[in-house]
Order: structure tokens, then sequence, then C-alpha cells
């Protein structure tokens, strides 16, 4: 006979497992960190926040690539300073010589970003660069005729909160369509012409 649970045993087991999925972005820092700690860049900061660190119109054309640190003596003094280390950056090659120009500038605000004089030197290594993720503008708002349809399409859904999702859905997509084959051939959801 299965064991009898009681009812706060029951409310328990199901807050959690109502907790559902969780979101990607808490699993990723610890998978990054050991490729990145491989290549000793052991901040993550350092790789996602690069463009908010160096600017856009740098980041587009060099990015970080490595952080070489100097070998440590076997008998080194406690006391004695963290030699800094190297900063390899990945740069374009058409962009080179003016990376070599704000190399000043590129170490200030790196070791601003991790609050220590963390690096001394940036070596550059000239390749390739894929394109830097752009972010998204927002969606244009959908016009008057667009919202009316949606929402007489939408009008005989109960729950008001499920209708003005699914209004503001609709409204978008008329008009996208509309853009995509021109005002004239687009439809609404009743099939009707726009």
């Amino acid at each position: 006979m299965p064991p009898v649970l009681t009812f706060r045993a029951q409310a328990t087991m199901m807050k959690r497992a109502r907790g559902g999925a969780k979101p990607l972005a808490e699993f990723t820092p610890g998978l990054i960190a050991e490729a990145l700690a491989a290549r000793g860049l052991g901040e993550t900061s350092l790789i996602a926040d690069w463009p908010a660190i160096v600017g856009e119109a740098l980041a587009r054309h060099a990015r970080p690539i490595e952080l070489q640190w100097p070998p440590r003596a076997a008998k080194r003094d406690p006391d004695a300073p963290t030699v800094p280390a190297t900063l390899v950056l990945r740069v374009e090659g058409a962009f080179a010589l003016e990376a070599q120009h704000s190399a000043s500038v590129i170490l200030a605000r790196v070791n601003a970003h991790l609050g220590w004089r963390c690096i001394d030197k940036i070596a550059f290594r000239q390749g390739p660069l894929p394109p830097l993720n752009e972010k998204r503008r927002p969606a244009p708002l959908p016009s008057d005729a667009a919202e009316a349809a949606a929402s007489a399409a939408a009008s005989l859904i109960v729950d008001d909160g499920l209708r003005d999702a699914v209004t503001r859905l609709g409204a978008r997509a008329i008009d996208r369509s509309a853009r995509l084959h021109g005002a004239a051939g687009a439809r609404t959801p009743r099939g009707g012409k726009a």
C-alpha cells in the first residue's frame, strides 16, 4: 500500500513541482565560465558586457579572446604585488591601426570595469569577426484599421486578458501582412479584404 501523505506534505510537493522551467540564463554562466577560464577569461562580464565597456564603435571591430597571465614563480613572496595580465584582442585588419591608437582607452575602461589594475598590455591578433548582435528595435505600433479588425475578430473571446493579447497579436499580423503583400491584397482574419 502506498504511503499516505498529509495535506501539508502534498501542498509542499505541489509548490515544488509548480516551479516550472528555469530560464536558460540561470545555467549559462556556469557553462560559459569553464570555457572562458580555459582562455584565462575568468570574468564572464568582460565578454558579455564588451560593447558597454569599450563602446559600440570599438566593440564592432575588436573583441577579447584571451587574458594571458604571466607564469608564477614556485617560491613567490606572498606580499609581492600581482603581475598584471595581457589582454589579447581579435581585431579586424582594417581596424588594427585604430585599435592600437585606442589601446590606452581600452586599458582604462577594462581595468575600471574589473575594479583593479588587472591588465597592463594589449596584444592584437588580426582576423575576421562575426557581426555584433544588434539590439532589436521595437515593433511598430499597429494601425487603427488593423487594431479594429483584430478586435472584431477576437470579440468572441470571453477572457479579457486573452482577448487583449490576441487583439495585439492579430493587429500586428494584419499590419505585417499588409506591408508584405501590399495594402490591396491584405486580408483580415475573417477572410475579407482589409
